[in-house]
C-alpha cells in the first residue's frame, strides 16, 4: 500500500520579521487636488507613496535616476518610491488630479532590505492590489475631511495600504519589474523557508546544508537557485543581513559587544573586520558621518 502523500507545508510570514526588524513608518503629507508643477526632492532615508483617486498625472524624473524619465498615470494608480528620487508632477490647473500622499521613512535608509532590492519606482492599478479596496475606503474617508485624530489614522492607513503593496510584490516581482533580490528570493515558497529562518535567527551558525534542508531542497538545487532569484549566494546574503542589523543596533545605541553575541560573531573584532568589509567604514565611522536623517517623532 502506498503511503499517502506527506502534508503541504504550514505557510509562513514572509513580512513581519523583516518590517520589525526594519520598521517603515508612513505620514500624510498631502491630500487634495493638485494643480501645476509639484516638485518632491526627499532627503536619504525617504521615500514616497502616492495614491492617484481621480484624474490623470504626468511624472517626470531627471537623468541619471534609474527610472523612467517620464511616466503617465491614469487614475486609480498607486505611485510608489521606495528611495529618495526626485519626482515633478505636471498637472493643466483646469483638469487637476486628485491625489493623497504619505511620506515613507525607512529605518536604515539605503541600507533597508527593501530600500536596497526594489525598484527605484513602482506604478501599479489599485485595482490590482488584491484586497487594497477596503483600505482605500478608509484612507480616503479619513483624508477627505478633518476629524479628530484624522492625520494618525491616515498615517497608519497609509502603511496599511504599504504592507498589502509589499504583499502583492512578492507574489508577482516579474509584474512589478522587481530584479534579483530579497523580494525575488522571498517570492519562491521553498526559499522563503530558508530566507525566513535567517531572518528569524541570524545568530545561527547557518550552513548551506542546514539552509537547504529549511527549504527542502538538494544543496546544489538550492545555491543555484538562490544565485539565480537573489542575486548572490546564501552566505552572503546572511553577511549582508547581518550587518544590515548590525547598523541598526548601532543607531538604537547598542553596543558593538552585544551585537557580535546576538549576530553569530566570535567577538566584536571579528564583527567591526565584516562590517567594515561590507560597508567601507567601521562601526565608529559609519555612526559618526553615515546615519540618515531620523524619521519625525511620532
Amino acid at each position: 500500500m502506498n503511503s499517502p502523500p506527506p502534508p503541504p507545508p504550514p505557510p509562513i510570514d514572509r513580512l513581519s520579521g523583516l518590517l520589525e526588524r526594519f520598521p517603515v513608518r508612513a505620514e500624510l503629507s498631502f491630500t487634495g487636488t493638485l494643480c501645476g508643477v509639484q516638485s518632491f526632492t526627499p532627503p536619504p532615508g525617504m521615500g514616497y507613496l502616492h495614491l492617484l483617486r481621480r484624474g490623470t498625472l504626468d511624472v517626470t524624473h531627471p537623468p541619471r535616476q534609474a527610472v523612467p524619465m517620464r511616466l503617465h498615470l491614469r487614475a486609480p494608480a498607486l505611485l510608489f518610491y521606495p528611495r529618495a528620487i526626485a519626482h515633478h508632477f505636471h498637472n493643466p490647473p483646469i483638469e487637476g488630479a486628485d491625489f493623497t500622499c504619505a511620506q515613507l521613512w525607512f529605518e536604515g535608509g539605503q541600507a533597508h532590505p527593501l530600500v536596497r532590492t526594489l525598484p527605484g519606482a513602482i506604478v501599479l492599478s489599485l485595482d490590482e492590489v488584491e484586497g487594497l479596496g477596503a483600505s482605500l475606503d478608509l484612507l480616503f474617508a479619513e483624508t477627505g475631511r478633518v476629524r479628530c485624530g484624522h492625520r494618525l489614522l491616515a498615517d497608519r492607513l497609509f502603511e496599511v495600504v504599504l504592507i498589502q503593496t509589499l504583499r502583492w510584490l512578492l507574489d508577482h516581482p516579474r509584474e512589478a519589474g522587481v530584479p534579483p533580490g530579497l523580494v525575488t528570493g522571498l517570492s519562491d515558497p521553498r526559499l522563503a523557508r530558508a530566507i525566513v529562518a535567517m531572518h528569524d535567527a541570524p545568530g545561527e551558525p547557518w550552513s548551506v546544508e542546514q539552509l537547504a534542508a529549511v527549504a527542502g531542497m538538494s544543496r546544489t538545487s538550492f545555491s543555484s537557485l538562490f544565485r539565480q532569484l537573489v542575486g548572490q549566494t546564501p552566505a552572503d546574503y546572511l553577511s549582508d543581513w547581518r550587518i544590515g542589523l548590525a547598523q541598526t543596533g548601532l543607531a538604537r545605541g547598542s553596543s558593538i559587544k552585544q551585537l557580535a553575541s546576538e549576530l553569530g560573531y566570535a567577538n566584536p573584532s571579528a564583527l567591526s573586520r565584516a562590517f567594515a568589509a561590507k560597508v567601507g567604514h567601521s562601526p565608529r565611522e559609519w555612526l559618526r558621518g553615515s546615519l540618515p536623517p531620523a524619521p519625525p517623532a511620532r
